[in-house]
């Protein structure tokens, strides 16, 4: 159960990491440092997912 949740949480965050990633594209000019970072974070977050997923 404690796998479920965890996944769940991630998938939680990579949903918010993906709303601020559009917010910052969208902005006039986005800051490309903070683009490339919110894009590591949600490759970190969706490679996490997919291995505890193969736990599940």
């Amino acid at each position: 159960m404690a796998t479920l949740d965890r996944i769940e949480a991630l998938r939680r965050q990579h949903s918010t990491l993906d709303t601020k990633l559009g917010d910052e594209e969208h902005r006039p000019l986005p800051d490309e440092t903070i683009v490339a970072e919110l894009k590591r974070q949600k490759l970190r977050i969706k490679d996490e997912i997919n291995q505890l997923s193969r736990h599940v």
